[in-house]
């Protein structure tokens, strides 16, 4: 007893063991360079919580080694806090067409150890949906405890430390911290403490765009794949964005069959809205009291013709105003680049965009990879060489908003007149 206090079992065991080393209180501090009053501290048990650096240096000043170090270690962890089995916030509705990126995300946590992972990508994309997946499955696979935070206004260390106890817990066991929606940033302070205090723990992001942190993997979160002139009609329902927008038509039509006819206006408009999650959501919406043949003729003037229905309860804003926001996070050179990209309905190379718009293919590199970060350019799949495409949503506001920039057509290729795939509507 020291002080009336309860001797704690790690405090006994590192009193026997400087004794037995035949060392004072003060010897002992100045060996393991810490103060006389710490090592006092932790004899008297009044150190309920000795962090994992304090005891590795106390062991190394007593040169215990073997399983005299390692009962020493376990007794000091005995008697550190133990971190609650937190979990992220339930999910209410299943994933549907991201089973590729949930495992990819998943495996840059856990599988390759990144640190920091960023998910960017257009508002309505699904970045939180598939951040909830991802941590879920490593909370059940993992056993890992994660510390969900929504990022209203800008993250303090002292909000999240308050929040989640992270600077107190264990700092070698494996943990999740998610920061959703930091479209704000983040103080760079609050990652270096944090990680300096918690060597096992992974943070995940979500943003709008990239945050330009030290070590950061950025993810970007493209929308869902959708049908192409290609696709046979058998295999429609097997596309990623008819699956989704399948899914949320079920939900307010549960028993819900459909025409061929139908199968074919949906798959076109899944393609018209660009697999834009959010976007689906509204169109399914709207099926309740429109069939897909009739939203179809409705929607086929400007994508943003109808506004979100109610039974959507969508609580995050429109479709227009997520890209809008993206366009005006541009800078004039990328906002330009943008539209001119968007004078041509077809895809693009580097050498292509580079061309026409005068520019160098390093200057052209670089304008490509910033657009695609923020969503607003969807790479062309099944092709030997990289190509990339504007979305049809962010063609359809450039020329709303700004007009197009002049720039001609690539011989043979003109805007579309009609919203969908011709195969979709033969």
């Amino acid at each position: 007893m020291d002080g009336g206090q309860p001797v704690s079992g790690f405090g006994e065991l590192l009193r026997s063991q400087r004794e037995r080393a035949g060392m004072t209180q003060q010897c002992l501090a100045d060996h393991a360079t810490l103060s006389v009053r710490a090592v006092r501290d932790m004899e008297a048990g009044r150190v309920r919580r000795p962090r994992h650096e304090t005891v590795r240096l106390v062991a190394d000043a007593l040169r215990l080694t073997g399983r005299a170090r390692s009962a020493f270690e376990a007794s000091a962890r005995r008697h550190a806090p133990v971190e609650e089995p937190t979990a992220p916030p339930a999910p209410r509705t299943a994933i549907v067409g991201r089973e590729r990126e949930t495992a990819t995300l998943a495996h840059c946590l856990t599988g390759d150890g990144d640190r920091l992972v960023s998910v960017v990508g257009l508002g309505g994309v699904g970045k939180t949906r598939l951040a909830l997946e991802a941590a879920w499955r490593t909370h059940r696979s993992e056993l890992w405890p994660v510390h969900w935070v929504s990022c209203g206004d800008r993250v303090s260390v002292a909000a999240l430390a308050g929040g989640t106890g992270l600077l107190e817990a264990d700092g070698d066991r494996p943990a999740l911290l998610v920061l959703d929606g930091a479209d704000d940033g983040l103080d760079h302070t609050l990652l270096d403490r944090v990680f300096h205090r918690r060597p096992g723990l992974r943070v995940l992001v979500t943003s709008r765009s990239p945050l330009s942190l030290d070590g950061e993997q950025v993810v970007p979160l493209a929308p869902l794949d959708t049908p192409g002139p290609d696709t046979a009609p058998r295999d429609l329902a097997d596309v990623p964005a008819v699956r989704l927008m399948l899914a949320h038509m079920r939900r307010l039509r549960p028993g819900l069959t459909l025409e061929p006819s139908d199968t074919l206006a949906i798959a076109g408009l899944c393609a018209y809205l660009d697999g834009l999650p959010r976007a689906l959501e509204y169109a399914a919406g709207w099926t309740l009291l429109e069939s897909p043949g009739r939203l179809t003729e409705r929607l086929s003037a400007s994508p943003f013709g109808l506004a979100a229905p109610p039974v959507t309860h969508c609580e995050r804003g429109d479709v227009r105003e997520a890209l809008d926001e993206a366009l005006r996070s541009l800078t004039a050179d990328q906002l330009a680049f943008v539209r001119l990209l968007s004078d041509s309905a077809s895809d693009w190379s580097l050498e292509e965009a580079a061309a026409a718009g005068g520019r160098s293919a390093q200057h052209c590199h670089q304008s490509v990879h910033g657009l695609l970060s923020r969503g607003l350019l969807r790479l062309t799949p099944d092709r030997s060489s990289a190509r990339f495409a504007v979305l049809n949503l962010v063609r359809t506001v450039c020329r709303e908003q700004y007009g197009t920039p002049g720039l001609a057509p690539v011989p043979g290729e003109s805007l579309p007149r009609t919203p969908f795939p011709a195969a979709l509507v033969s």
